[in-house]
């Protein structure tokens, strides 16, 4: 799959600007695979990249920023990071309730990521 979603996005690059939405697709997808592999210090700048993409061309309250900003935080999270963690978990928070419905099960299940890790620190 990693070789794959690479290809898509090398393919994409050539005739999009580099900061078109599409491209934030791809690099969220590189880092989805680099997380599942527990190669974190690879998803993490790929992870990244999307968000600076999407901070470019979607909206301040864009439900992908939400996600964009969780998946850095369970990276985070998973390297052990939690202060850091608990940054972008709230940043994701935040949008997710302005963003989606009330009681919305993203954002309950961000809010439960928040006190999981509360415990932890």
């Amino acid at each position: 799959a990693l070789s794959s979603y690479e290809r898509s996005l090398e393919i994409r690059k050539i005739p999009l600007p580099p900061n078109h939405p599409d491209l934030a697709s791809d690099y969220n997808n590189i880092g989805v695979v680099y997380n599942n592999m527990g190669e974190y210090s690879k998803a993490l700048p790929s992870y990244e990249r999307s968000l600076e993409i999407q901070k470019i061309a979607l909206p301040p309250n864009h439900p992908d920023l939400a996600s964009s900003y969780n998946n850095i935080a369970v990276v985070y999270h998973n390297m052990g990071e939690y202060s850091k963690a608990l940054s972008y978990y709230e940043k994701a928070l935040q949008i997710k309730k302005i963003a989606l419905p009330p009681a919305h099960s993203s954002t309950a299940r961000t809010e439960r990521n928040i006190e999981l890790l509360k415990k932890k620190m």
